[in-house]
């Protein structure tokens, strides 16, 4: 009795042991689950019985200044799978064979898709039409559509790197459509349906409907037509010439708009992919480069400011300097004598210059490229922007001022140099440069407007107008003649610049060509900068390569801008006299010569007979006040017979090509040397000879 009643106790302990160690285990496992994996399986579930199906919003439209548009959204088809459908209706081979064929898709991606264990899956986004039509004439079980937004670019590759490429998923990627994405993109919505594991309706379950919200509309600052004057010019330049890069800027200096920008080569923001990444680069943000004598803009500013120098101050140039051990010459070591500070400017006279920045000193010259802008960002309101590179103050020594002075050591974006020289045309007041103007909302009422925004007074307004008038010479008389405009003042500065090499040091054969310049040069309208990288061929240089380019552009737009012909230039309140550059009118037809003095203010005088002008007086590059006379000496061109005589005209400053054409049409044979501009002839102008002459004409190329 005593053993069976030991026995039972034994066995009452055992079971309540092994309950007790159950009770526990459950408890542990409990915990575990509702604890610890709780929200994890809570999550697993929801996704099990909700169907979230997102609702792009739609990206706001982008127009340029005048109302035209630029970039759109359009809806299109997206498909999608619920895979518990698709698995309940035991087709899933079927279905997957279907959407393969008309997606295009590979069949084992679809299936797996279709199959897998979760509660939504896409498909492919943004359909054509002619699929989405077909995928819901089969009527497949657990395949829906939803609407998206696809970016579209209606002018191709218009503005392509100022508006930038928006990826599938809606978001902005590159450009304007990345920059501002919080504006234009907007709020996605949802659409979100609760079914059971069966894909049954749940009574009273949840259905929702999340709308998105539509994002804002940008108007830029950008204008269609003028836009589409620089793209035109810039492919011709960027074609003939078989550069590696090209770029052009057009701004308007009062305000730091942008009226246009264009990099080649280009893309078509409708079919990025189908272009190299890097032709999405834009040239005039992302990259820098050595200036050249565009810089030389800059170094006047600052010596006329600081008053080491004016308008007639002289220098002489030998054809080189020494500073250290380092001979700096001018282009093809040319000298150019004794010439007054505004000729150093039109003959781009490296020598000149390095004189001017060693007066300057290296303390005023950093404190005037911070001033201007340069080694810092614009603030433009485009992504990728560089800073540009300047020599550490403090390391620099007078031969790297010397070169500075010139345009070398220190590299720049396009854009700052745009911001400098605008500084120049907007009476010494630098603005920030940008492309936003107004942003509106999805019902086109305007909730911000951005408004100019000056930086600081970087020089004078006396000192912008005497500068203006100095770089009115260089384009009348000097390396910048192809710039030059009928009926309207232009000033601007030629950079021709060695391209560095990646290890450092220069190219032999590479070279960057620009201009950059402003018109009317009295009340500056806009400021155009044109940038070739590498072009080939001969000449190369930036007054024969790019000048041409900004003057079309130029012309173009101020012809579409309506700006008046020949306004007078104002360069004070007093209303003092002003003074004009004469202009250079030998060698022209007489009707030609007679219209160009006219439009420039003067009167025209003439002296003897004939059709050509081959002598005038004052020499251009004189400034004169308005209504002075300016004569005018003609010569007869030769006869049809060949028989006769005719007068040697003044060929200095012209081109081969200028000269032969020239001498052709007055009988006289040419016989040249060198290559470049003309500089010297024989026999001398004014000098009566017989048709069939011959004429030694000696050539020399022209400063950078």
């Amino acid at each position: 009795m005593k053993n069976t009643s030991l026995l039972i106790r034994k066995r009452i302990v055992t079971l309540s042991l092994l309950f007790t160690m159950a009770f526990v285990l459950l408890g542990s496992r409990l915990f575990w689950v509702q604890f610890v994996k709780g929200e994890e399986l809570f999550a697993k579930a929801e996704q099990m019985r909700m169907r979230d199906i997102p609702v792009e919003a739609k990206r706001g439209i982008i127009y340029d200044r005048n109302g035209r548009e630029l970039a759109i959204s359009v809806s299109v088809d997206s498909v999608f799978a619920y895979p518990a459908e698709v698995r309940e209706s035991k087709k899933e081979q079927e279905t997957a064979q279907h959407l393969a064929e008309i997606l295009g898709m590979e069949y084992n991606d679809v299936l797996r898709k279709i199959t897998q264990n979760v509660g939504f899956v896409w498909l492919k986004r943004q359909i054509t039409p002619e699929q989405a039509q077909k995928i819901k004439d089969l009527k497949l079980k657990g395949i829906s559509f939803t609407e998206e937004s696809r970016r579209e670019y209606p002018k191709g590759t218009l503005a392509s790197h100022i508006l930038g490429i928006s990826g599938i998923d809606n978001k902005g990627l590159e450009g304007i459509d990345f920059f501002f994405n919080d504006l234009v993109g907007g709020e996605p919505g949802r659409i979100i349906i609760e079914k059971d594991a069966k894909n049954r309706s749940i009574p009273e379950a949840t259905h929702d409907y999340i709308a998105p919200k539509e994002g804002s509309s940008l108007v830029l600052t950008i204008d269609e037509s003028i836009q589409f004057i620089v793209e035109r010019e810039l492919d011709k330049v960027f074609q003939e010439r078989k550069a590696k890069k090209a770029t052009a800027i057009v701004l308007d200096p009062r305000t730091g708009e942008i009226l246009a920008l264009a990099s080649r080569p280009t893309f078509d923001p409708n079919n990025f992919n189908d272009f190299p990444a890097a032709n999405r680069r834009d040239f005039a943000i992302n990259d820098i480069f050595e200036p050249g004598s565009t810089m030389k803009i800059v170094t006047a500013a600052m010596a006329l400011e600081e008053k080491t120098v004016n308008e007639n101050s002289r220098f002489f140039c030998p054809g080189y300097i020494k500073v250290g051990v380092k001979n700096i010459t001018c282009a093809d070591n040319k000298s150019h004598g004794s010439q007054t500070f505004a000729q150093i400017v039109e003959n781009s006279c490296n020598v000149g210059f390095v004189q001017v920045g060693q007066e300057l000193g290296k303390d005023r010259y950093y404190k005037y490229l911070t001033a201007f802008g340069f080694g810092n960002l614009t603030g433009i309101d485009l992504p990728g922007e560089a800073n540009g590179i300047l020599r550490n103050q403090k390391d620099a020594s007078v031969l790297d001022l010397s070169l500075m002075a010139m345009g070398q050591t220190n590299a720049v974006t396009a854009i700052q140099m745009m911001a400098a020289v605008g500084a120049v045309a907007n009476d010494g007041k630098l603005m920030k440069p940008h492309v936003l103007k107004e942003v509106r909302d999805s019902a086109g009422n305007v909730t911000e407007r951005i408004e100019p925004q000056e930086v600081r007074q970087v020089i004078s307004a006396e000192t912008a107008h005497r500068l203006s008038i100095i770089l009115e010479g260089e384009v009348v008389n000097g390396t910048g003649k192809n710039a030059f405009i009928d009926n309207y003042t232009v000033g601007g500065k030629t950079g021709t610049a060695q391209k560095i090499k990646p290890g450092g040091g220069y190219m032999d054969s590479e070279y960057i060509s620009s201009f950059i310049g402003y018109s009317p040069v009295e009340k500056p309208r806009l400021v155009c900068m044109v940038v070739v990288d590498a072009p080939q061929g001969y000449p190369y240089y930036g007054g024969w390569v790019a000048a041409p380019v900004f003057k079309e552009i130029v012309k173009d737009s101020l012809h579409y801008l309506h700006e008046p012909l020949g306004q007078q230039l104002e360069t004070n309140s007093e209303k003092e006299v002003e003074q004009f550059v004469v202009p250079d009118v030998v060698n022209l037809p007489v009707d030609e010569a007679l219209q160009i003095v006219k439009n420039r203010g003067f009167v025209a005088k003439i002296s003897g007979t004939g059709d050509l002008v081959w002598q005038q007086n004052p020499k251009p590059t004189s400034k004169l006040t308005k209504g002075t006379e300016v004569l005018l000496s003609l010569s007869p061109r030769a006869s049809e017979n060949g028989e006769g005589q005719v007068t040697v005209p003044d060929l200095q400053g012209k081109s081969l090509k200028e000269v032969a054409k020239i001498l052709s049409d007055l009988q006289l044979h040419l016989i040249p040397e060198g290559y470049g501009l003309a500089f010297e002839q024989n026999p001398k102008p004014g000098v009566v000879i017989s048709t069939g002459s011959n004429v030694k004409v000696k050539f020399q190329a022209i400063a950078n």
